[in-house]
């Protein structure tokens, strides 16, 4: 199982009902495949996992299983604040299909997530987990940053295939590249500093952009892969200002608002999420319009 490639980190279409809307992932999962991604990545930050219940959860899953074909890899977003919950939906994402689970660190109780109870947490999901585990460092969220030593250690368990690393620090990824076993994969998890994640030993990425503008995030990966340095930095420029505008900017509203002008099945976002405000999707629209034809960005 290889990590070296793109991943859109996919958003959950609802349908007018509020219901999910599997038909509309089966079309954007149909897109991004044709783009040269290496799959998908479902059920993460991007996919409003904390606001689906598990029976919606179970429907996205099978979903993507379903579209997204066998040569190339469904990775799911698994983690829960317990232990305990998060084995259960790790088990339930690879009885569904899963290739990989991602896990995100537990946060609530942050003050207590020493190195200790996170080795443990991660050691005890990967030991029942069907699926290879990739860890979920995202301390602008969690409020926690995993530290060098610990992923040095959880490198070594057998079903521990990687972590996403999602912050602006590339010596951070070059520092869990540095002490981590041979055969884990550090993947970038943020478009902006994406070409400098791969200069570090980042094997590749999943990005939020990926959703948006999946052949220009695969076309940068490809030229930093044939040693095109000067046109994979040129790429990077260019996506910069709207990667940043559907993640920290405008967050999930903003990036399915992104979605839906850039001919993607977007949809409006699960309360208490509300719609991307009209200036921001005035913004948005400016930066796909320098980014792609006119005519190819949704009026």
């Amino acid at each position: 199982m290889t990590f070296a490639a793109v991943f859109p980190p996919m958003a959950t279409p609802f349908a007018a009902d509020g219901t999910v809307e599997t038909s509309a992932i089966a079309a954007n999962v149909d897109k991004w495949m044709r783009a040269g991604t290496g799959g998908v990545v479902a059920l993460g930050s991007n996919g409003e996992a904390p606001l689906l219940d598990d029976e919606e959860a179970d429907r996205v899953i099978a979903a993507a299983r379903e579209a997204v074909p066998r040569d190339r890899l469904l990775v799911v977003g698994t983690g829960r604040e317990s232990t305990p919950a998060t084995i259960a939906a790790s088990r339930r994402a690879a009885a569904l299909g899963a290739d990989a689970v991602l896990v995100r660190t537990p946060s609530y109780y942050k003050g207590r997530m020493t190195n200790e109870a996170l080795a443990r947490h991660y050691s005890m999901v990967a030991d029942a987990s069907p699926a290879p585990v990739l860890l979920y460092n995202y301390p602008a969220v969690s409020g926690i940053n995993l530290a060098p030593a610990l992923v040095a250690l959880l490198s070594q368990h057998p079903n521990i295939a990687g972590m996403k690393e999602t912050g602006s620090d590339a010596a951070q990824v070059g520092a869990f590249v540095d002490v981590a076993a041979p055969s884990f994969s550090v993947i970038a998890g943020s478009a902006p500093p994406f070409y400098p994640a791969l200069c570090m030993g980042a094997v590749g990425g999943i990005l939020a952009v990926a959703c948006v503008v999946p052949e220009m995030c695969v076309q940068l990966f490809q030229h930093f892969r044939a040693g095109r340095h000067a046109e994979a930095r040129e790429l990077q420029r260019r996506i910069t200002p709207l990667a940043r505008m559907v993640t920290t900017e405008f967050g999930v509203p903003g990036l399915k608002a992104a979605m839906t002008l850039a001919g993607f099945h977007g949809g409006m976002p699960r309360l208490p999420l509300t719609p991307a405000a009209t200036d921001a999707l005035d913004q948005i629209r400016a930066a796909l319009t320098a980014l792609l034809a006119p005519a190819e960005v949704v009026r």
